[in-house]
């Protein structure tokens, strides 16, 4: 782990600085919306708009960085969301702010491209699985961090946008001074939507679903809690606790991932975070009983983009999985542009209020949990023995990371493999 800090430390802290600016801006506009006075679904088409750009810069900035390399594309993309996250306040207005989301989701996205590949390039077989796991944490880190930083100043004021703007302006600093070689660049040709689905339906469908259920969290949250008349301590304190879970539960639900029959293990999952949704709607005026719903939903969903990945990869050959995770997070994010839009109609008060928020969320989860178990009865379960190793994910990276981590569960695997040989 300390080798992996001295020699990526400038990346994982301007990772890091990101991530809380990212935060932020997002969480800032769900309450800066409650008083500007914008209507639940016209913030649903602020917040979906940045999982459409993000969507897009992902396919599109591998092909900005083959033109112009990393550091042009970084630095572009740098200006674009430090501008953006200023502007929002003096621009109070759906379509401006939309365009703006759209923008800042595509621009994060090329900066994530462009991270992760360093990160990768950085790493080496021996240590590739902990810098995976420090890049993960960090991010999670940085996004709880500015759950806190939301108090600083007034939020009808400039202060918390104009904090975000100058973290991301930062971020960049140790990353482009301290990060060297600049590394080469190369992707896989995404599989067929269609030979994914074959491949994997539960696979396929799970992704589409959980795309829905995350992009309400990182999206809507915010929305929720202004809507819901939390105060700004509270609300900061309800979103992180969504990530907070996250953080603590991946790794014991990755250990059992390993163990068990996967789609048992995404049955029971979706079912128990569906559960949580519909405490969080039976007591959402218990503040307390919001904490444990948002624990629970974001403890048990994010597991589930790296558990679904996973089980997508126990039928597939190894040269096939890089190729597959493309298809799988493209998948997630035509889900996650769609999850805003839904959300914010069932939180309009013609439906079911702010209460709409975990309705959507148990829908999707309990769904995922019904097809899990239809697919239980079409085909014999992969032997545990026989399943490929679980790699920590997290819903927000790029077909990058997601591919990075496919290298390090196919060269876990086969380390075994080895190991189990040499022992016979």
């Amino acid at each position: 782990m300390l080798q992996v800090l001295s020699s990526a430390w400038a990346l994982l802290l301007g990772v890091c600085l990101l991530m809380v600016g990212n935060g932020l801006q997002g969480t800032m506009l769900g309450v800066r919306g409650e008083l500007e006075g914008f209507s639940t679904f016209e913030m649903s088409i602020v917040m979906a708009a940045y999982f459409g750009g993000f969507l897009g810069g992902s396919r599109l900035a591998p092909e900005m960085i083959r033109r112009v390399g990393h550091v042009r594309v970084f630095a572009a993309l740098a200006s674009f969301i430090s501008a953006v996250m200023i502007l929002y306040p003096l621009l109070p207005n759906t379509v401006a702010w939309a365009l703006g989301r759209m923008v800042i989701g595509f621009c994060f996205s090329g900066v994530y491209v462009t991270a992760e590949s360093w990160l990768n390039n950085a790493a080496d077989n021996s240590n590739r699985g902990k810098a995976l796991s420090l890049y993960m944490i960090v991010q999670t880190i940085g996004i709880i961090t500015a759950q806190g930083l939301i108090q600083v100043g007034d939020p009808r004021g400039y202060e918390a946008f104009i904090i975000a703007s100058i973290l991301v302006s930062v971020s960049f600093a140790p990353i482009l001074l301290s990060i060297s070689p600049t590394p080469a660049f190369d992707t896989a040709k995404p599989m067929t939507l269609r030979q994914l689905f074959d491949t994997s339906p539960l696979g396929c469908v799970g992704m589409f679903l959980l795309g829905g259920v995350f992009s309400a969290q990182f999206g809507m949250s915010a929305v929720y809690g202004s809507a819901a008349g939390l105060t700004l301590t509270q609300l900061s304190i309800f979103v992180s606790t969504f990530y907070v879970g996250a953080m603590l539960l991946q790794y014991p639900l990755g250990w059992l991932s390993d163990r068990m029959d996967r789609r048992v293990l995404i049955l029971f999952v979706a079912l128990v975070g569906g559960c949580g949704a519909v405490a969080g709607f039976l007591f959402g005026t218990d503040f307390r009983m919001l904490l444990v719903a948002a624990f629970f939903i974001g403890g048990l969903s994010n597991p589930l983009y790296s558990l679904l990945i996973a089980y997508t990869n126990d039928y597939l050959e190894h040269d096939d999985m890089a190729a597959a995770s493309g298809g799988l997070v493209f998948i997630n994010g035509l889900g996650a542009i769609a999850g805003p839009l839904i959300t914010g109609w069932l939180m309009g008060d013609a439906v079911f209020g702010p209460a709409g928020f975990f309705t959507f969320i148990a829908a999707l989860m309990f769904a995922m949990a019904v097809y899990a178990a239809y697919r239980a009865t079409q085909r014999a379960s992969t032997p545990v023995d026989e399943t490929g190793s679980y790699a920590v994910m997290s819903p927000a990276a790029t077909p990058v990371a997601v591919e990075f981590a496919q290298e390090y569960a196919i060269d876990t695997e086969l380390e075994e493999q080895e190991t189990a040989a040499s022992e016979q």
